[in-house]
């Protein structure tokens, strides 16, 4: 068993977080390969310094020196390849892969339950969307919504149906069957990838192996361990960049895509409000009914995610102005590729 760790200048969070992988209480063979990423901080050493402080790890870590990325590949999967690669020169070649992020802080039985959960299950690859940071206005304005969109995109139901084609996953909390991985074409399958988590779902699943994805903590195979993302957000503009880094991405660099997606959270969640007020300010009492009853309906199918993030469900009735700023960092993603696009076009004709 090998715990994968890209690290790029997470010398802050890792106090926080990797004593909770080197506590894990699996029964078997397992380490820790943490993969720094080219960091321009003191990573690595940090890495080093807490094994060694640890008072009783159970699994060992082993700290790989990142390589300059070579051509075709995005930054993440090339770390995690440089893990899977050094998990694999071991004498005993692990079963299972866990890919985390090194902001997610995971409970001592979380590998444990993981293994178990997939085994029992028969899947290729389980993964858990973390449980987010709330701690600002910001983060609990936007984060529930980031899953509940997520969902929406891709209905936990429908990936993990064995007879559907839809695969997602979450890049946080990833565990991946070392056998699904090599049918599927290893991480050079998802080389170029920047949504690396998805395409690896993609290709596990496209093999022909069942993947399950779920909310940590929540309902799910064997009581989902509750790990969690101890990244802050305390402004707007650090979730602004989070969305608008990938989001054109998700819509395949697509404008009618991206024309479809702003018309529909247009429609599905800003115009509901919206007809409701026009109905009362016009003294038309059927479009102020029909205005309610969506806004209704919309906050009921949110709710589930507020409470699930322990915030009152009032919270909820917000949605459509969430919705208009994820909307306007959509749009903002796009922009910014096609400015860099731009960009280059410009450079090479120069």
């Amino acid at each position: 068993m090998a715990i994968v760790v890209p690290a790029r200048d997470e010398e802050d969070l890792l106090p926080a977080t990797l004593p909770t992988l080197l506590a894990q209480d699996y029964p078997g063979r397992a380490r820790v390969v943490l993969v720094d990423d080219m960091s321009s901080d003191r990573t690595a050493s940090r890495a080093r310094s807490l094994a060694e402080a640890a008072p009783h790890p159970k699994l060992e870590l082993q700290v790989v020196t990142g390589r300059p990325r070579p051509a075709g590949w995005a930054g993440k999967p090339w770390a995690m390849a440089q893990g899977v690669e050094a998990a694999l020169e071991g004498v005993a070649r692990p079963e299972w892969f866990l890919f985390t992020d090194a902001d997610i802080a995971h409970p001592p039985s979380s590998l444990r339950r993981l293994v178990e959960a997939a085994t029992d299950d028969d899947r290729g690859a389980l993964s858990l969307m973390a449980r987010l940071s709330t701690g600002t206005g910001w983060e609990r304005l936007l984060m529930p919504a980031f899953v509940y969109f997520f969902a929406q995109i891709y209905p936990f139901s429908w990936v993990n149906d064995r007879e559907r084609r839809t695969a997602a996953a979450a890049g946080g909390c990833l565990l991946v069957q070392a056998r699904a991985l090599a049918e599927a074409g290893g991480t050079e399958a998802i080389a170029g990838s920047t949504i690396d988590d998805v395409a690896m779902a993609k290709a596990i699943k496209g093999a022909g192996f069942g993947i399950w994805l779920g909310l940590a903590g929540g309902d799910g195979p064997d009581d989902a361990p509750d790990v969690k993302s101890l990244r802050r957000y305390p402004h707007l503009a650090g979730i602004w960049e989070m969305v608008a880094r990938n989001a054109y991405t998700q819509l395949h660099y697509n404008p009618t895509a991206l024309a479809g997606t702003v018309a529909g959270l247009a429609v599905l969640y800003v115009s509901p409000p919206l007809m409701a007020v026009a109905g009362v300010a016009t003294r038309r009492p059927a479009l102020a009914g029909a205005g309610l009853a969506a806004w209704t309906a919309m906050t009921a199918t949110y709710v589930p995610i507020v409470r699930y993030y322990r915030a009152s469900p009032a919270g909820a009735l917000a949605l459509p102005f969430t919705a208009s700023v994820y909307a306007a960092m959509t749009v903002s993603s796009a922009l910014r590729h096609h400015r860099r696009a731009s960009a280059r076009e410009g450079r090479s004709s120069s």
